[in-house]
């Protein structure tokens, strides 16, 4: 499947660059426990990013050509018995049913992702999106959390979860149920997020207006039951798509959110001692972003000036959402500045690239 307009070579060289620039000697530039100078600690980040590797492809995407795809986003992946499995929202050009469906595909590495397969999976002809997968080792089952409505079952809009036993199975996920029933007259959020520690799971979510709200339950009582009332966790100049994970090798929470400024999306990140507890900002300002044109190193270069909804790769596939902060990367959406700032949100063409991470001098 063509999804990169370099085709399959554009790929390969991508991926090749890639990981010559993440290794040295066959070992990580940032390899070993993170110390004090993390960038994760000190937020003093650089990155590099790789040109486009997905884009929407309407030739080949089901159900037919005349279902056009404008764009690729929201990308939620893991690596699994060795290859990658990745859920994504995909969004057509016109209104109407469908209009918002969650996609999968699977591929062994990045330069034949270009070639896979797409599903789109069928939950509901209703709005649903913004995927997150995980595996809840507790039920021995993979979980899918995203945003959806189904009026014909009677779903107002909300946090939904649905289940399946093979994540290569794409026909194989239940239908959307709730987390939880949105109070009446509440706005339910949006960009759903479960991360558990060994006691509880907590759904983090945000609003638009500067503020990241969590709930939780006990671990015994995911995914439906015994979730708390929201509270705000985090407010300051943030907008959307918070990801929260936990850093392995330390004690700390790390979360990466979406904020924009100047006509642009990027990266703001914070830590925390606990899921529960109070977050500090680690680089949380546009002179000090974790993400953006100015401290991506081959921005000259670059196909994409707003940077958005990016997912860390984990290192696992559980629902503790472990990441190694000394060697890892980040999957987003990207869009450069015509395409972002000169047409409606809803016909940005965003395509999928990674930022691999370059250590300081």
């Amino acid at each position: 499947m063509n999804l990169n307009p370099g085709g399959a070579s554009l790929a390969r060289r991508v991926c090749c660059g890639l990981v010559l620039g993440l290794t040295l000697g066959g070992a990580p530039l940032w390899a070993g426990e993170p110390g004090a100078e993390s960038p994760f600690l000190t937020g003093d980040f650089q990155w590099r990013v790789s040109e486009p590797l997905l884009a929407v492809d309407p030739e080949r995407l089901p159900p037919s050509p005349a279902h056009p795809w404008a764009a690729v986003k929201d990308p939620s992946i893991v690596r699994h018995d060795g290859r990658w499995h990745l859920f994504c929202t995909l969004r057509k050009f016109k209104e109407g049913d469908g209009r918002i469906r969650i996609g999968y595909l699977s591929f062994d590495d990045w330069a034949e992702a270009d070639r896979a397969e797409w599903s789109v999976l069928d939950l509901t002809m209703d709005y649903h999106g913004a995927p997150q997968i995980f595996y809840f080792a507790p039920h021995r089952k993979w979980y899918l959390i995203y945003q959806a409505a189904d009026s014909s079952r009677g779903l107002k809009y909300g946090p939904c979860y649905s289940v399946c036993d093979r994540l290569d199975d794409p026909a194989g996920w239940t239908k959307p149920r709730p987390l939880y029933v949105v109070p009446e007259g509440e706005k339910a959020g949006l960009d759903f997020w479960v991360i558990c520690d060994e006691a509880k799971a907590h759904l983090f979510f945000t609003t638009l207006n500067g503020r990241m709200l969590r709930a939780e339950t006990a671990l015994k009582d995911f995914p439906n039951r015994g979730w708390s009332r929201p509270v705000v966790a985090l407010k300051a100049d943030i907008f959307e798509a918070s990801h929260t994970y936990r850093l392995k090798g330390t004690d700390k929470y790390f979360t990466i959110v979406e904020a924009q400024g100047g006509g642009r999306r990027y990266f703001k990140a914070y830590t925390a001692d606990r899921l529960d507890g109070e977050w500090t900002g680690v680089a949380d300002s546009p002179q000090r972003p974790m993400v953006a044109p100015r401290n991506v190193v081959n921005q000259a270069d670059s196909w994409a000036t707003s940077y958005s909804h990016g997912e860390l790769i984990r290192t696992g596939i559980d629902q503790r959402l472990e990441v190694d902060p000394t060697a890892t990367r980040i999957l987003f959406q990207g869009a450069n500045d015509a395409e972002y700032r000169d047409r409606p949100y809803g016909q940005i063409p965003w395509r999928l690239g990674l930022l691999d991470p370059v250590p300081a001098p």
